[in-house]
């Protein structure tokens, strides 16, 4: 093989000393040496060693990430966490919504909290969770809000170890997650759910494999009864498979924000600056028709730099809308 396909092969190798594929390479180095290319067979050793390495270090760090108690499994062939947990420090819980949509996820944590006495009439909170909308919404910080609120360790399903091109190895990798939960509380988040759930009436050009996984999703959210909740978030909510929305308790979406929640988190967002007060709110606003809150967010964080950079402690009417002008294209 030629000597930098080699090369551009080897740097590409990523596992444990213990897995096939370094095995392999470890092989490759030693044929190398017997044809007498000792320089060839020392560089592929020197950049073998640092890709074990650095792979041994990511294990390491992930498993230090997890608090004591906390197990998450992990795929075979590589053996990465299936889910990522995040700290209760870290989750996003200050939320500004609609009356509507706030009045609908603040029943799900009332229905959790008071799970107990549900119970005693024969009743079960709601479990599993549906949010789609746009981009920006608030779709996967409702779900860390959820979790902030009731107390639950947070994981979000890494789809990337999930799914592996291995026939039969992304359904066994669900399978594994979701027996995982059954003695494990926690809120599960499983963001941009169409990634997996698409419709299997769908025209794709996979050889099947996907469409296995719906239906292996079909039936495990069918059996879900874990202690935790189970909460999935689509931009797409027209391309998901109708069986799979029948399985979930409770589907809700997150608007973009009208103009009263625009101008809460417009001032909400710029609190830890002086504001103007001779702000034309009102025109503000009436800029920031048919957007993301996380847009609206921008705004507000660039108005505030443009702001201090100017040597100005305080947000003026012209660096909002020079932010809106630069953001124009985010809508």
């Amino acid at each position: 093989m030629n000597q930098e396909l080699l090369i551009r092969l080897f740097r590409s190798i990523e596992g444990d000393s213990s897995d096939d594929i370094v095995k392999v390479a470890e092989r490759i180095i030693e044929e190398e040496k017997k044809k007498g290319h000792t320089k060839v067979a020392f560089r592929l050793k020197d950049i073998l060693d640092k890709n074990t390495q650095n792979y041994a270090a990511f294990k390491g760090e992930l498993k230090s990430l997890l608090p004591k108690g906390i197990s998450i499994p992990v795929d075979k062939r590589y053996n990465i966490p299936l889910a990522s947990y995040i700290d209760r420090e870290h989750l996003r819980y200050h939320m500004i919504l609609s009356e509507e949509t706030e009045s609908k996820i603040h029943r799900i944590e009332k229905e959790y909290v008071a799970r107990e006495r549900l119970g005693h009439f024969g009743l079960k909170p709601k479990q599993k969770v549906l949010f789609y909308g746009s981009p920006g919404c608030g779709k996967s910080m409702a779900a860390e809000r959820i979790a902030w609120t009731i107390g639950l360790p947070f994981l979000k399903v890494r789809f990337e170890a999930v799914i592996s091109s291995f026939l039969g190895e992304s359904a066994s990798n669900l399978k594994k997650l979701f027996e995982s939960l059954k003695i494990f509380p926690c809120v599960l988040l499983l963001d941009e759910f169409d990634f997996i759930a698409k419709a299997r009436s769908n025209k794709t050009n996979d050889v099947g494999e996907m469409h296995r996984l719906v239906n292996i999703l079909l039936n495990l959210l069918e059996d879900y009864d874990a202690p935790g909740i189970l909460i999935a978030t689509t931009n797409f909510e027209g391309i998901i498979d109708q069986a799979l929305f029948r399985r979930f308790d409770e589907i809700i979406e997150l608007p973009k924000p009208g103009k009263d929640e625009m101008l809460r988190i417009l001032k909400l967002t710029l609190s830890s600056i002086q504001i103007s007060k001779t702000i034309n709110w009102q025109s503000i606003i009436n800029q920031l028709a048919d957007i993301s809150a996380a847009t609206v967010v921008k705004i507000a964080n660039d108005a505030a730099k443009l702001a201090i950079i100017e040597g100005n402690n305080r947000v003026e009417e012209n660096h909002l809308l020079k932010a809106i002008e630069e953001n124009r294209m985010y809508n």
